[in-house]
């Protein structure tokens, strides 16, 4: 009887993923020769040999079944690169898996966590309008509340409103973008002077000034980001183009010890109290997951710590001595602003040897663990390419250097051997 409520079971869990696979489409390099300008596409390229790809799957699905039973216009895909290698150039794919939208003939590329959040909401936000209008104050407030980050274009059109537009069409894979008018806003809200554009979140507001703050895009860039919080290695590799430096305190946040709420506490006061002081240069924050932290110092490091990361020049800098007070930790923050502590690291070619050394050991070793059979190929094939090399280069060589060869001189051992034979002739005339 249990056997058979096992079996009952079993075949109920297999039905079930069946059914959700169903809602993702296999496809192949004939996908971009069927127009498919009123289609939405959300799609994973992968490699059969990707552990990460294999854990996505499972995430995949889910999002499929998710979009499905929301009724959403988005259509889920997924392609082999290493069978449909004309598909993964077209999508100019450099590593796995990736994952990317396909919306009016515009690709939008993925850089988020591969979590079913993360996902579904790239799908929700690109698929919808580049901007959303919040007519009615309730509709503000509910975005205020899903939102931690808001952007908002207040006023009628205006130029502002066009170079709003289009940068949200470049950064609509990162955030949502609203419009609103004056009588929408939050009373606490009081901005004089329209068409403006402001963002809220930290539980305040601010306004972009073009003569302070200079490109609106690249102030967005800079600002979609909360004063304080946790950032995994998805987020650190995205605010490479805010052009700020990174602030960070690596913790262990599962297991936390006195120093990492410490530390963790200390850098947020850093980031709340002296917010004038220091939001134009840096983004705060914590790190739980220290494998990116790890691939750019290459080696490992010191749990809890503090560190200032340079993503644009792949940097670091350290504090000189050991942070106990928040005195300590803003001339840390100090002395990177006024260069008086080194940067570390750099992406010099010395240092992308280093780190090519570093990244190709682990990723092997990484191989080797999880799949010792793909290993020992991906090993042995550069090896035997080197052989079949110094193979043919001295089967090439070798009857080369006998052409060039001189010959042997004999005519001295001729001239010696006809010498020899007169003289045997005299002998044996003598002899008769």
């Amino acid at each position: 009887m249990v056997a058979g409520g096992h079996s009952v079971v079993l075949l109920a869990a297999v039905v079930s993923l069946a059914a959700v696979s169903a809602f993702v489409e296999e496809l192949d390099d004939t996908f971009m020769k069927t127009p498919r300008a009123e289609e939405m596409w959300l799609i994973q390229v992968y490699a059969p040999w990707c552990s990460f790809c294999r854990q996505l799957d499972p995430v995949w699905n889910t999002v499929a079944s998710e979009l499905r039973s929301l009724g959403s216009p988005v259509n889920m895909g997924k392609t082999d690169a290493t069978a449909n290698t004309g598909l993964a150039k077209e999508f100019q794919v450099r590593g796995y898996p990736a994952i990317l939208m396909l919306k009016n003939d515009v690709t939008y590329n993925y850089q988020g966590p591969r979590t079913k959040d993360g996902i579904t909401d790239f799908a929700n936000r690109v698929s919808g309008p580049v901007v959303r209008a919040l007519t009615s104050h309730q509709l503000f407030q509910h975005a205020m509340m899903r939102h931690q980050v808001l952007f908002v274009y207040i006023g009628a059109s205006s130029p502002l409103k066009v170079n709003y537009v289009a940068a949200a069409k470049e950064l609509i894979v990162h955030t949502y973008f609203f419009c609103a008018t004056r009588d929408v806003l939050p009373k606490a809200a009081t901005i004089s002077t329209l068409p403006a554009v402001a963002v809220f979140k930290d539980g305040t507001y601010f306004t972009y000034d073009e003569e302070q703050d200079g490109n609106l895009k690249a102030w967005i860039n800079r600002e979609r980001f909360l004063g304080f919080f946790k950032i995994d290695s998805y987020t650190l590799y995205a605010m490479g183009d805010s052009g700020k430096l990174v602030a960070l305190a690596l913790v262990d946040d599962r297991n936390p010890s006195e120093k990492s709420i410490w530390y963790k506490n200390l850098l947020e006061k850093a980031a709340t109290d002296y917010k004038e002081l220091y939001s134009r240069d840096f983004h705060f924050g914590y790190m739980e997951d220290r494998d990116y932290i790890e691939g750019l110092v290459m080696g490992e490091v010191a749990v809890p710590s503090l560190m200032v990361v340079n993503l644009s020049s792949d940097g670091y800098f350290l504090p000189p001595g050991s942070v106990e007070t928040e005195e300590d930790l803003l001339d840390f923050l100090n002395g990177v602003l006024d260069n008086r502590i080194e940067c570390q690291g750099g992406n010099g070619f010395t240092q992308r040897f280093r780190r090519f050394t570093y990244d190709t050991r682990n990723t092997l070793t990484s191989i080797f663990s999880q799949a010792p059979l793909l290993g020992c190929l991906l090993l042995s094939f550069p090896l035997a390419v080197l052989c079949l090399f110094c193979a043919m280069y001295y089967k090439l060589r070798v009857p080369d250097e006998l052409d060039h060869q001189e010959p042997p001189d004999t005519s001295r051992d001729r001239g010696a051997t006809s010498q020899g034979d007169q003289q045997k002739m005299v002998a044996d005339k003598k002899a008769d």
